[in-house]
């Protein structure tokens, strides 16, 4: 069900915490960890939060009101997650009144609820990654009464729609199109705690992008679990195709693609739209073994994933392809291995994410036996890291005197006139200027290629 406009209660709860600190100047800060999709709920938390009348603050430990956006994707950011929660043990002693909130995947685990409920008790309250617009009555009521609260087990599948949000970068936009997820990789948590498949409708998507676009974003990415199985009154093509045919001076992006569904429709459009869809497409493998990809449930065989990448090359011969593997999945053999080495080759992506397996308790994965070695999983990760560095050397020299569009972040750290920007291929690009360029589309000739990064001067 999607809601057009907020529950009332939403609204009551706002007004009373208002009442409650008018003329107190609270903070606040929110902690994110994870993927895309936290970044956009997080940007939603800071515009209730701000809304409200709390005032941001840049660090955690000194602020008023703490939640932690979390992820379960993986263990290591579960552990990682905790440990930082725990730090602000010493200063909700040293100050009773600070309010600590924990949301995202983490709090949809009921093992995790529990830990966090007998372990962590400064933690004020948990909310489900689905019940942002809870978050005013969890803060009125542990205001009010002192009481913990963790709600956990509500239905996920509603859409909200109308909270405020505050984006962190002014000419980047973060837009959810779906929610979910219907796969159920079995090595995946991510069905368990983010709920089924939840697309809102297209009109929404595209009054968000208009206003977005109107408010000078430059560029806007598309969010989903599995985005390009939206479906509402269109189907994901449809949809690039909508906004694509919106006025301004911006590109589109979209993540995460699952490789089943990738119709020929979804790649017409990119083609067709080329000047608005950016030429980059992130297109997760996970394991070039036919054998591990069943074992996974992803639901497409090696051949038809090459299948896909022939079709993106030959509709979209510019596009730059980055992709997902997991190594040390219970049962890889020396052979699997080499078949997702192989894949590395054909398809010589431009970037990969490689990630060691994490066991997460309530997948099937967590059952399965014959575990890889901690030796053998470091040896294959550094095999795929030299192959990935090396392809992604030569891929990046073919833009060596070539002169390209860029979009600029801003300044690099520590630095007063090195700034980062992104072509539309999704290329790190450092350049030189004595003037403020951020978030300006500017163009630059590539001086020197390095397999992370580009090197480019201004032109002129």
């Amino acid at each position: 069900m999607i809601f057009d406009k907020l529950e009332t209660d939403y609204e009551d709860y706002c007004g009373k915490i208002k009442a409650l600190i008018l003329g107190k100047r609270l903070s606040f800060s929110v902690v994110t960890f994870g993927c895309q999709q936290n970044e956009a709920d997080s940007e939603k938390i800071v515009g209730i939060l701000s809304s409200l009348g709390y005032i941001p603050c840049d660090d955690f430990t000194a602020a008023d009101l703490v939640i932690f956006n979390t992820c379960a994707v993986r263990d290591h950011a579960e552990k990682k997650a905790l440990s930082i929660i725990g730090r602000l043990k010493s200063a909700k002693a040293n100050n009773p009144e600070l309010i600590i909130g924990v949301v995202g995947c983490m709090s949809a685990e009921v093992g995790t609820v529990e830990k966090i409920k007998h372990s962590y008790p400064f933690v004020s309250f948990t909310l489900e990654p689905n019940l942002l617009h809870l978050i005013p009555e969890a803060l009125y009521t542990y205001m009010t009464t002192k009481k913990r609260s963790f709600i956990i087990g509500r239905d996920k599948g509603d859409v909200i729609e109308g909270l405020p949000s505050v984006r962190r970068v002014k000419h980047r936009g973060w837009v959810s199109v779906m929610y979910g997820c219907n796969n159920f990789c079995s090595y995946c948590i991510v069905p368990y705690t983010r709920g089924r498949e939840r697309s809102r409708r297209a009109s929404d998507i595209i009054s968000e992008c208009e206003a977005m676009i109107r408010d000078g974003v430059r560029e806007i990415t598309l969010l989903g679990q599995n985005v390009n199985s939206y479906r509402s009154d269109t189907d994901f093509s449809g949809l690039l195709s909508r906004i694509a045919e919106l006025e301004g001076d911006f590109i589109i992006r979209f993540m995460t693609s699952h490789p089943k569904d990738v119709p020929d429709s979804l790649i017409e459009t990119i083609s067709k739209y080329r000047g608005k869809i950016a030429p980059f497409f992130h297109l997760p493998i996970q394991s070039g073994s036919d054998r591990i990809l069943k074992l996974m449930n992803r639901r497409y065989t090696r051949e038809r994933y090459l299948e896909i990448i022939d079709k993106l090359r030959a509709r979209v011969p510019d596009i730059a392809i980055s992709t997902d593997i997991i190594v040390g999945f219970p049962g890889e053999s020396d052979e699997d291995f080499e078949s997702t080495l192989d894949v590395i080759r054909r398809v010589r992506y431009d970037n990969v994410y490689c990630f060691v397996y994490s066991r997460r308790e309530g997948t099937p994965a967590a059952r399965m036996e014959d575990t890889v070695s901690e030796g053998t999983v470091k040896e294959r990760m550094a095999r795929i890291l030299d192959i990935c560095k090396e392809i992604a050397l030569e891929n990046n020299k073919r833009y060596e005197g070539k002169t390209v569009r860029v979009l600029v972040d801003g300044r690099c750290d520590g630095s007063d006139n090195v700034f980062s920007a992104r072509t539309d291929t999704n290329k790190l690009v450092h350049i030189v200027s004595d003037e403020d360029i951020s978030g300006r589309f500017i163009s630059v000739v590539i001086d020197k290629a390095k397999p992370f990064d580009l090197v480019g001067t201004i032109v002129k």
